[in-house]
């Protein structure tokens, strides 16, 4: 099957459903009954360990990500954690990107640091930077890309070869990419993380995440956790999020549309000092998302000339784009990472990966575009006063 046919049928087939339903039902039920003692340590027992619902959905989201297994809970981070708690120990060291989702970094600094957990943030960009960070104890390298804000790319097939000649797991959050266009297992990754928040979910209604997998070993310890720690997807958001997959593949390409469009009309505005997109010619790593991704996403971020009080005053005089956090609904979402998704960093570690206070990133929805940019017009205009 091609990408679409396998976001709206797999994990939905209807002779696989107890009445023929051409749509998953929902299963409700905390537990299931046993005839039997005999019974008990099969099937489905309770919903934490495993639910039909959420089954038929990681059927799906492994489907998407051409892996063999996939793995559903209750939110990225939570995903996240899961990753650390079933992979590290105490001692164990991680190379990251530098340029992370401020959650990740406050749950990397703030919390598993704590649990005796080292780690070193490089400008992934360059591969010979997380090749020269590896040390005696290191246990894995954790990139995002395209990144968030700066859409900075890391390759992910150079590092990958790396991770794996010193036996190190390879994980990558394709969050901002989506399966739609880019597919890390396929290019050595050993783990491919995201938040179905965004454009997995893709209508700003369900908060979860996804961890998809080939590896056995991997995904038994990943299975183990996600029971034992217990952040499971409930049934009905994991409902929501197998019917947001259905329409993954027209809403990417429109998003992508959308955001191309937005991107060259900002990158000729003499209000703006840069533009951040993988889609544009001028983006350092063109080339490289060229190469690994089938399309660019719908993220961008840009710097205002001025600071913060221009770009407080440019987000707040929108009427379309709504003033929010979040990402990849079917809206148009604008934020200040200074001010909002990224202000749990201190100032001098976002200006160091080059988050400065004029950054705005935009999600671009998939509105008429026409529209968005009359509406980033008059944002402009209110600079101008």
């Amino acid at each position: 099957m091609k990408f679409s046919t396998k976001a709206i049928h797999i994990g939905e087939e209807p002779e696989n459903m107890q009445y023929g339903d051409v749509v998953s039902p929902i299963h409700l039920s905390t537990t299931f009954a046993k005839k039997s003692i005999r019974e008990v340590e099969e099937g489905y027992v309770y919903s934490r360990s495993g639910n039909p619902t959420r089954d038929n959905l990681e059927k799906k989201l492994a489907a998407l990500e051409n892996a063999n297994y996939g793995l559903a809970f209750s939110s990225g981070l939570a995903a996240e954690s899961t990753i650390l708690l079933a992979l590290l120990k105490k001692g164990d060291h991680i190379i990251a990107f530098d340029d992370l989702y401020g959650g990740t970094k406050r749950l990397f600094n703030q919390v598993m640091e704590r649990f005796g957990i080292e780690f070193t943030y490089v400008d992934a960009r360059e591969p010979e930077n997380a090749k020269s960070a590896i040390k005696e104890n290191t246990k894995m390298i954790w990139l995002e890309t395209p990144t968030n804000p700066l859409l900075k790319l890391a390759d992910i097939k150079a590092i990958s070869e790396i991770a794996h000649e010193r036996d190190l797991v390879m994980v990558v959050d394709n969050t901002f990419a989506s399966p739609y266009f880019q597919n890390p297992l396929d290019l050595g990754a050993d783990i491919v993380l995201h938040s179905v928040t965004k454009y997995l979910g893709g209508h700003s209604d369900v908060v979860g995440g996804a961890v998809m997998v080939n590896d056995d070993e991997i995904y038994e310890k990943l299975k183990f956790h996600q029971n034992a720690v217990g952040a499971i997807l409930s049934p009905f958001d994991s409902w929501l999020v197998m019917r947001g997959i259905k329409t993954l593949a027209v809403r990417m390409e429109r998003h992508e549309k959308n955001a191309m469009r937005i991107a060259k009309y900002l990158e000729e505005h003499p209000l703006i000092e840069r533009v951040y997109y993988p889609g544009l010619p001028s983006h350092p790593q063109h080339e490289l998302a060229r190469r690994q991704m089938r399309g660019f996403g719908g993220m961008l971020s840009f710097e205002l000339k001025g600071g913060l009080k221009e770009a407080v005053k440019f987000v707040e005089s929108l009427k379309i784009f709504a003033l929010a956090e979040s990402l990849g609904g079917v809206e148009s979402l604008i934020e200040l990472p200074a001010l909002m998704t990224h202000a749990s960093l201190p100032k001098e570690e976002r200006e160091k990966v080059g988050i400065k206070d004029s950054l705005i990133r935009v999600s671009v929805g998939i509105e008429d575009v026409e529209d968005l940019i009359e509406d980033l017009e008059r944002g402009f205009e209110a600079v101008r006063k």
